[in-house]
């Protein structure tokens, strides 16, 4: 691959953005490229939990404009909105609990990318912004959707009218990332954090993650309707019981992910 590198070690995937000379900026090669991991990974049993990172000095500076400048008409940049977006919709919809390890700059394309991740882990160098206003667009990757669900509507507008990239520690006081680390320890922490991810039951891990991604659409009676259908087929797995007998035993329950 030309423009991500990826790794597995034991039950972690790393995929790192990799066009350093664009500052990572979010191409169609790129984008073709992560789907095509992205649905390898999807179907890995032996992957619990995937990091994606864009090294120490920057994550991902948006899509590259040059692209955005070569559109030729309405279609052609819907298309190009609507091919990012479901890129994104399939990193959110991906069985494994994904986190984004920030350091540097994620902006614009870069930024939607950590919004569709289940969390977001930033180093103190980390600066998050929707600049899309000052060239006369807005966030046509999901941020308009993704954003204000996730730190409000009001602070949602303030970044995306102002296009004013924040920091780390204001990202964090908005709940749109949960921990902050020295730069050095970024790749530390994330790993860290994936390794207890990885180690927890993986089927109920997958059921919870998508129940909470389909409350979003869902009005309430349907979600806790569909909830105890999953929660149904949850009871009857091996790890379950496990858990609840390594309870009663007063042990470390052995999952193995059945």
């Amino acid at each position: 691959m030309q423009t991500i590198q990826y790794k597995e070690e034991g039950a972690i995937a790393t995929i790192q953005l990799n066009r350093p000379d664009k500052k990572n900026a979010l191409n169609e090669r790129m984008r073709l490229e992560l789907e095509t991991i992205l649905g390898e990974i999807a179907h890995k049993e032996t992957v619990r939990t995937v990091i994606v990172t864009g090294g120490a000095e920057i994550f991902c500076a948006g899509a590259d404009i040059s692209e955005i400048r070569d559109t030729k008409s309405a279609e052609d940049a819907y298309r190009h909105a609507r091919e990012f977006q479901r890129l994104f919709d399939q990193v959110e919809a991906l069985p494994q609990p994904v986190i984004a390890a920030v350091s540097g700059y994620a902006l614009g394309g870069g930024c939607e990318f950590t919004l569709a991740c289940d969390f977001r882990i930033a180093s103190n160098t980390a600066r998050f912004g929707l600049p899309e206003i000052k060239i006369g667009a807005f966030p046509g990757g999901g941020g308009t959707q993704r954003l204000a669900r996730l730190i409000g509507v009001g602070k949602a507008k303030e970044m995306i009218y102002t296009g004013d990239p924040i920091t780390a520690e204001e990202a964090l006081a908005t709940g749109l990332v949960f921990r902050i680390t020295p730069k050095e320890n970024l790749q530390e922490e994330a790993a860290s954090f994936a390794v207890k991810l990885a180690n927890l039951p993986r089927l109920a891990l997958q059921a919870s993650k998508m129940l909470i991604n389909r409350s979003q659409e869902l009005e309430l009676a349907s979600g806790l309707e569909l909830e105890a259908r999953i929660f149904s087929g949850i009871a009857l797995t091996h790890d379950l019981a496990e858990g609840t007998k390594a309870f009663l035993e007063k042990r470390k329950p052995n999952f193995t992910g059945n």
